[in-house]
């Protein structure tokens, strides 16, 4: 067997290194975590040597298995975390500091004074980005305003700043590389999504100099080679992608109007809204979903901050259930005559309500709710979350919306039966889970792939999706009505504002 590409998936908890074969099937797999770190409250920090340490490590095992079967590895691709930020030395390739997490939350007094002085028009405008601490601009800023002599060093470019992508490919070249791809380019609140380049009005807003910045390229390009004593051998990365982009392409989503959902700790909903942006008066991202050939597609993204992370919570933290498995066992046996709620607001919410001071709650409950209503209720939430996203991209979309389309999924949580088949009841459209679950990788793996001449165009790799199952809806409407408007007066409970 030959003709095989390997993948580094680069999460926020752990790193995983894929080899896929020349059909597009998983032959060998490494994984190790490593540690976060929250030194404040709200701040969330990884350390850049933790990323490099589990990347080449992962990467040497799944090589390393692949040789004992027989696979020769053509190309390597890289998926990541988007939006965590990372700066450091261009001479000794040292970071200033920790990589500072999407999910850190240090800056959102910078963007409230920013909203406060009329900002985030522009922000939405040029970037299609809502001003949230959750993009990489605030982070660069706050990196160069914290860290002694950071601006000093910026001025005289001295210093590189890149996302987990820039990062990698930085090392992995030894420094010869300085490049990202259009995916991760356009999370960072810096990129402006017609022009495909940075944009010196966003530059100038977070007084961020260019001099830092990574060139913007396709997501299949020639991004260099690896050096060879990282891996024992010299290897082309031909393919970089955001996490969440990555899976839409390993899903094969390449017209207009498909949409992917990923369950993970969070969920991601994106639909791909073709070669022109689709701006949002629903609080959506307009994001790109991939640049081949030098050629834009755009997207809708809506983000569920607590999916998968709901079930831990119960887990974890309440000892409601023994097992994730455990959930929707119990979700099956829950007294149908106890409507209960759980708003997973433990972070604020997402889209499309963005309020970052919400916070959990829980409605409906009575001296008869057990942990089976809970359980029901920590599922149904997924479901409930999934549908506000749609219901606001239809808005967006407005005549070019297609209504009852099937929904894409991956992630952790899809391998449960029954949240899937609530998904599909709630959102009132087929819910599609595919044979091969590890579509972020794949899509990584399609890119890099395809660059190399391994797999076909587009339209031929989306022939090779296969469906594992179909949920169908089978909900009567009246009870569908109910249990949504029961939702509604339970996010209306919890958000701290008015939503919109």
């Amino acid at each position: 067997m030959s003709g095989s590409v390997l993948v580094i998936d680069q999460g926020t908890t752990s790193t995983r290194a894929i080899v896929f074969d020349a059909d597009g099937l998983p032959v060998a797999a490494a994984q190790q975590e490593f540690a976060q770190f929250f030194p404040r409250p709200g701040w969330v920090e990884h350390d850049p040597e933790d990323l490099w340490r589990t990347t080449i490590a992962t990467a040497r095992t799944a090589l390393a298995q692949a040789a004992d079967r027989g696979v020769s590895v053509a190309a390597l691709g890289v998926a990541n975390q988007r939006e965590t930020a990372l700066v450091w030395d261009r001479a000794t390739g040292q970071p200033i500091g920790r990589a500072i997490v999407w999910q850190d939350r240090r800056t959102a007094s910078l963007c409230d004074a920013l909203k406060a002085d009329g900002a985030e028009t522009l922000v939405r405008e040029r970037a299609g980005l809502l001003l949230d601490p959750y993009f990489s601009a605030t982070k660069i800023a706050w990196m160069l305003d914290h860290i002694d002599g950071a601006r000093e060093r910026a001025a005289r470019g001295r210093l590189a700043f890149g996302t987990v992508d820039t990062f990698l490919l930085w090392r992995m070249t030894n420094g010869a590389v300085h490049a990202t791809d259009a995916t991760n380019a356009c999370r960072t609140a810096l990129y402006d999504l017609r022009a495909g380049d940075w944009s010196d009005e966003l530059l100038a807003l977070f007084n961020v100099p260019r001099s830092l910045l990574p060139v913007v390229m396709d997501c299949a390009a020639e991004f260099g080679v690896t050096a060879k004593e990282h891996l024992g051998r010299e290897l082309p990365v031909r393919g970089i992608a955001g996490d969440q982009q990555a899976a839409l392409i390993g899903q094969a989503c390449f017209r207009p109007g498909m949409v992917k959902c990923t369950y993970g700790t969070g969920a991601f909903v994106v639909l791909n809204t073709g070669e022109q942006p689709v701006p949002s008066s629903h609080r959506l991202l307009t994001t790109v979903a991939y640049q081949l050939n030098g050629r834009r597609c755009y997207a809708l993204e809506g983000s569920i901050f607590s999916a998968g992370a709901t079930v831990q919570w119960l887990r974890d933290a309440l000892g409601v259930v023994r097992s994730s498995a455990e959930t929707g066992e119990l979700a099956a046996q829950a007294d149908p005559d106890q409507p209960v709620y759980i708003v997973p607001a433990f972070v604020g919410l997402g889209a499309p309500h963005w309020d970052a001071r919400a916070r959990g709650t829980i409605t409906g409950i009575t001296r008869g709710t057990t942990r089976r209503e809970l359980a029901r209720a920590a599922l149904e939430s997924v479901a409930y979350q999934t549908r506000d996203l749609l219901d606001a991209m239809h808005a967006d979309l407005g005549e070019r919306a297609i209504t009852g389309t099937a929904i894409r999924v991956d992630g952790g949580l899809s391998a449960s039966d029954w949240t899937m088949q609530c998904v599909a009841d709630i959102i009132a459209a087929p819910v599609d889970r595919p044979t091969v679950r590890e579509t972020t990788a794949l899509g990584a793996a399609y890119l890099a792939g395809s660059q190399s001449g391994l797999y076909p165009a587009p339209d031929a790799f989306a022939e090779g999706w296969r469906l594992e199952r179909r949920f169908l809806p089978a909900m009567d409407e009246a009870e569908r009505q109910a249990k949504c408007a029961g939702w509604e007066d339970a996010i209306a409970r919890t958000l701290s504002r008015p939503s919109g």
